[in-house]
């Protein structure tokens, strides 16, 4: 049995505070894109992890973790070789560990034929990290608290984006970006709102309600980043947005047409870039 991980990206992410568990409040749209990892489950004694899993301790691997931990609630004795094969970029600001594990939650318990409700899912899910809920149920999505707070919108238009990630890599980034910002840096969540009551209203995903705190700081935390948003704005990129925590940046763009001409100069460049469109709640499509 095959099942698809899908990517996001952030529409919004605002920073309301810090609490007192030293977790940050935040309120974000959330949304998932096309770009996505391949989990495939077959049938073994004992849980088992295959695939691209280099760069990543098997027994750290969040696939592994959210497997065991779906066992363990279900009290079951039967295993799965789960096979992982990566299409997004690892540590990107694009969701990849979690939506993995959302998926092999899903994938896995109807692999088993156990029928488990997003409502069953979530503490497993909540358990797991802030941003796996929201993979539960993909497309767009307003998300509270520390991200697991999650709560369905109405569906963006299709909208065409162009994701490219630059050759960065931050040890502890999330931490860092979130230790970099003030108490300025912190809003009352007014962007996530106005682009929820556009998106009620029907209006088009447009580059100007899109907003990301962590714009403010992550030029700094990543050194070379805006030298490579230079890059895709030379190439023909609109406007540039920072995926969640970065370092990956993305272009909404017109259609496809202009997408995958921006794709094919950034490549001229020996950028490689990624064309993937919007998708709506991935949920039945486990």
């Amino acid at each position: 049995m095959n099942v698809k991980a899908y990517a996001k990206v952030n529409l919004t992410l605002e920073v309301l505070g810090k609490r007192d568990d030293g977790y940050h409040e935040i309120v974000s749209v959330m949304q998932t894109v096309d770009l996505a990892d391949e989990i495939s489950f077959e049938a073994n004694s004992s849980l088992m992890l295959a695939g691209d899993t280099v760069g990543v301790a098997a027994e750290g691997n969040l696939v592994l973790v959210a497997a065991t931990a779906l066992r363990e609630a279900l009290k079951e004795q039967r295993g799965a070789k789960i096979t992982l094969r990566k299409n997004i970029p690892i540590a990107a600001g694009l969701g990849g560990a979690s939506t993995d594990a959302a998926a092999t939650l899903l994938g896995l318990a109807r692999f088993w034929g156990v029928n488990l409700s997003i409502r069953d899912a979530r503490p497993l899910a909540a358990g797991l990290g802030s941003d796996v809920t929201f993979f539960l149920y993909g497309g767009t999505a307003l998300a509270e608290g520390r991200g697991e707070n999650i709560s369905p919108l109405h569906p963006v238009r299709e909208t065409w984006l162009v994701l490219a990630k630059p050759p960065i890599d931050v040890p502890g980034k999330t931490a860092r970006l979130y230790g970099s910002l003030t108490k300025d840096s912190y809003s009352q969540g007014q962007a996530s709102r106005e682009l929820v009551m556009a998106l009620r209203s029907g209006k088009p995903l447009t580059r100007e309600r899109l907003f990301n705190v962590f714009e403010s700081v992550a030029y700094t935390v990543f050194p070379g980043l805006g030298g490579f948003r230079d890059r895709l704005l030379k190439a023909g990129a609109p406007a540039v947005h920072l995926a969640g925590s970065g370092p990956t940046l993305f272009a909404i763009m017109d259609d496809a047409s202009s997408a995958m001409n921006l794709q094919q100069r950034l490549a001229a460049e020996r950028i490689r870039a990624f064309v993937v469109k919007t998708v709506a709640s991935t949920y039945n499509r486990i």
